[in-house]
């Protein structure tokens, strides 16, 4: 009976090899897919069997930095025992399923699929598999999420604004899914609530989708949060502002610091000595590899997945309300005149 539960449970066989090192294929090497290419050949854990991308002259250079060959889709699912998929966005749904299928673990980059459905589907394929399904929600490995979440209290209010300036890279998806994903999955994180509604206001300004929004979102738990992102800015800004019954907390993402002010901490406020101030910061760490390192995890000890299924879905969930909302927006503001009406719409 022990052998048959082994041969039922995929993760089972790996859980027991403290030592052994996980084989991983990548599958995607474009901009952020060499990055994981290079943090995989570097793992103490996992051994990069190969790549595979579209691009043969970029899958060659990638390949030769991270010293591992060049392979087809069809030859790391053969041979990996899990996949990170690190292709655009239009392909995660397809690629996963063929892991899964294949009976791959598989760390997929954000956002876990297009639609709900398709989400659902990938988490109930790994769930009925004995599969591991980690979305790459980076955020929620960095150790400024680490600072955020070990200050803050149950938040009220939360003002998130991450702008950049324009890059074409990522315009095959709107900002909500390009940036604002970051900051909705790490509001969900934090509030640990349902959305209840969203009000959102965006434009496409530089490619074909919408490349700066703002949303207002409640929270069933009274919650509110206001997220600002854009990728067509003079510069680049990423700060947090947040309330809640215990204090304020501001975090500047890009200066690594945040201050906190509340009730018997830090130094005393002049004329309100229940209240003080507590600054400080944090040291930048391999957000990535730490990404890894909880997917090797989940794989070969058996460890929680940190980011799992349901989570990706929750923040697409939360993506595409946004960006249903800046359509309704939209139709209200074309049939005003606020705005011309795009043909063939």
């Amino acid at each position: 009976m022990a052998g048959l539960s082994v041969a039922c449970n995929p993760r089972a066989e790996y859980q027991s090899a403290m030592s052994e090192r996980l084989r991983v294929g990548l599958i995607g090497a474009g901009h952020f897919g060499r990055y994981h290419a290079l943090k995989l050949a570097a793992a103490a854990r996992a051994k990069l069997i190969g790549l595979a991308d579209p691009n043969p002259e970029r899958a060659k250079s990638v390949a030769w930095e991270a010293g591992c060959p060049v392979r087809t889709v069809g030859e790391i699912l053969d041979q990996a025992q899990a996949v990170i998929i690190a292709a655009p966005a239009e392909f995660h749904y397809d690629l996963t399923t063929r892991a899964l299928e294949a009976g791959r673990h598989v760390l997929v980059e954000k956002p876990i699929a297009a639609t709900l459905d398709q989400a659902q589907m990938l988490i109930d394929a790994a769930a009925h598999a004995g599969l591991v399904l980690q979305v790459g929600h980076l955020e929620r490995f960095s150790a400024a999420h680490g600072a955020v979440s070990t200050r803050m209290g149950q938040p009220l209010y939360i003002e998130a604004v991450r702008i950049a300036p324009f890059k074409p890279r990522g315009t095959d998806v709107s900002v909500i899914l390009d940036l604002m994903i970051h900051d909705l999955d790490l509001i969900l994180a934090l509030t640990d609530s349902e959305v209840v509604s969203v009000d959102a206001v965006g434009a496409p300004v530089a490619s074909a989708h919408d490349d700066i929004a703002n949303a207002r979102i409640r929270f069933a738990n009274g919650a509110v949060a206001t997220i600002t992102a854009s990728r067509i800015s003079l510069k680049t800004e990423r700060k947090m502002r947040i309330f809640s019954q215990s204090g304020y907390l501001t975090v500047d993402f890009s200066a690594r610091k945040l201050t906190l002010v509340g009730r018997g901490i830090g130094m005393k406020l002049p004329g309100f000595e229940e209240f003080g101030v507590e600054q400080a910061g944090w040291q930048d760490h391999d957000a990535l590899a730490a990404e890894h390192e909880a997917f090797f995890a989940a794989v070969l000890d058996g460890e929680p997945v940190a980011v799992d299924g349901q989570a990706g879905r929750r923040a697409l969930a939360a993506a595409l309300m946004v960006s249903e909302s800046i359509a309704q927006s939209r139709a209200v503001a074309e049939a005003s005149g606020l705005i011309p009406r795009v043909e063939g719409e």
